[in-house]
């Protein structure tokens, strides 16, 4: 399927490493140019060169968005080739402190780093696609967004807040032929999370093979109907069909791909 690509300028926030540089890839092999958002010159550029490599069109935009700054130079890098018809918000972090130890700095701290990030690159980057006439923004939530644990709850709000603000905005991009939409990982598999697994196993007896860990560790943690846990390029796919003319009927919308672990009508 042609996802009608071609020609497209996206920025993709935090594209170094993970589900950003996946999603980056993906957009590439699609036709579109990419900016590989990062903090690391070297990561950022790794990916962008591969992307050169197997054909595709990508430059770096370097910046800290938890910043004004950081920002400021991030756009400018990114406007600097043309305009953007695609933005990606997915850069972040993650905290596994919990209510006894994440202090209000701390939820100050990853709000900052979480959602107002977001927001900085959308008011940087929308007055453009408003002249373009057409755009997309896509934000990466999550499922603990909708059913929060009691482990780190200021991470879990930081997620609800960026569902919250995706479809606000989407309200407010009526007309203007740009849409605001979320895609909701869930428990997605990546070198942290494995690293995390085969640490944790002792403690919860899920064994010693690493297959075998993560079969016992999604029956225990993220119960699904797949029985596995998602891939980078599982969430990619659902983030390219979003900024494609395809889905230009949707609007303020929620995708999940969490393999059902998400219960919902």
């Amino acid at each position: 399927m042609d996802l009608q690509l071609k020609g497209k300028r996206a920025l993709v926030t935090g594209a170094s490493s993970g589900l950003g540089e996946a999603i980056a890839r993906m957009l590439a092999a699609e036709g579109a140019e990419v900016i590989v958002h990062g903090r690391n010159a070297d990561r950022a550029e790794q990916v962008a060169g591969a992307i050169r490599d197997a054909g595709g069109l990508a430059v770096v935009a370097l910046g800290d968005l938890a910043t004004d700054a950081g920002a400021d130079a991030v756009a400018d890098a990114a406007l600097e080739g043309g305009a953007i018809d695609i933005l990606i918000n997915n850069a972040g972090v993650v905290s596994h402190k919990n209510w006894s130890d994440a202090m209000a700095g701390d939820w100050l701290e990853v709000y900052n780093a979480n959602v107002v990030s977001y927001v900085r690159m959308i008011r940087r980057i929308i007055p453009q696609m408003k002249e373009l006439g057409w755009g997309r923004v896509i934000n990466i939530g999550g499922g603990l967004a909708i059913q929060p644990i009691k482990e780190q709850p200021h991470y879990n709000a930081t997620l609800a807040a960026r569902h919250n603000l995706s479809v606000s905005l989407a309200r407010q991009l009526q007309g203007t032929g740009i849409t605001s939409n979320v895609v909701s990982p869930g428990a997605i598999m990546n070198p942290m999370v494995e690293e995390w697994l085969i640490n944790a196993a002792p403690k919860f007896g899920w064994g010693t093979e690493l297959e075998e860990i993560k079969r016992k560790a999604v029956m225990d943690l993220i119960p699904n109907d797949t029985g596995r846990f998602g891939r980078p390029e599982e969430v990619a796919g659902a983030v390219l069909y979003l900024t494609s003319p395809l889905a230009d009927y949707i609007s303020g919308g929620i995708i999940r791909v969490d393999g059902g672990t998400m219960k919902s009508l």
